[in-house]
């Protein structure tokens, strides 16, 4: 049995920090790559998820005996993409076209290695009650959509507008932990405690 591989998170979030943590794992290094992010003419939200994700990975310089991890959330309604709000005023949209409805969280993670890149596409389906301008009018007071896709993060305060979710809780925050445990398996990156 060789020597474990370097893990490199290519990503600045915390909350991902977070998550890999609930796994045992603290990555070795932190190097978000710089990949344009803006999604191209008619591309739909997990085409366009699918293609950030990838492009940071094969972004990240990685050498032998590392693995790179890299993920990117998209808040799709229909197929209208709900980015990180530029300001407070764009994220009271965004809560105002989400109030009452079902939308997708999209979150694609991308794996690799020198020789190969794993990916998973992870979708969950979200409903947000229906919202009052008092809810609204405090969730951005509190400041908490700020550099959250859709203008809204399920772990936070916002999660009491959100009585129903089908699919991937750690997904909707960012990181789906069972889909990254399986592709780190499978670029030889043990993930303690893992049952299957």
């Amino acid at each position: 049995m060789g020597a474990r591989p370097r893990l490199i998170l290519g990503s600045g979030s915390p909350r991902r920090a977070e998550l890999l943590l609930t796994l045992g794992i603290t990555p070795d290094a932190v190097c978000p790559p710089d990949v344009d992010e803006s999604p191209k003419h008619g591309e739909t939200p997990l085409k366009y998820c699918h293609r950030i994700a990838v492009e940071k990975a094969q972004a990240m310089d990685v050498g032998a005996g590392e693995v790179a991890l890299c993920a990117d959330t998209t808040v799709a309604l229909g197929r209208r993409i709900l980015g990180k709000p530029a300001d407070a005023s764009e994220a009271g949209d965004f809560l105002r076209a989400l109030s009452g409805r079902r939308h997708n969280v999209i979150t694609s993670v991308a794996v690799r290695t020198p020789e190969l890149l794993r990916t998973r596409d992870v979708v969950t389906q979200v409903r947000l009650k229906r919202l009052t301008e008092a809810d609204i009018a405090a969730y951005l007071a509190s400041g908490d959509w700020a550099g959250k896709a859709g203008g809204y993060a399920i772990q936070g305060p916002a999660g009491a507008f959100i009585p129903w979710i089908q699919g991937s809780y750690t997904g909707v925050m960012g990181l789906p932990v069972a889909e990254t445990a399986a592709l780190l398996i499978a670029a030889g990156y043990p993930v303690h405690g893992h049952w299957a």
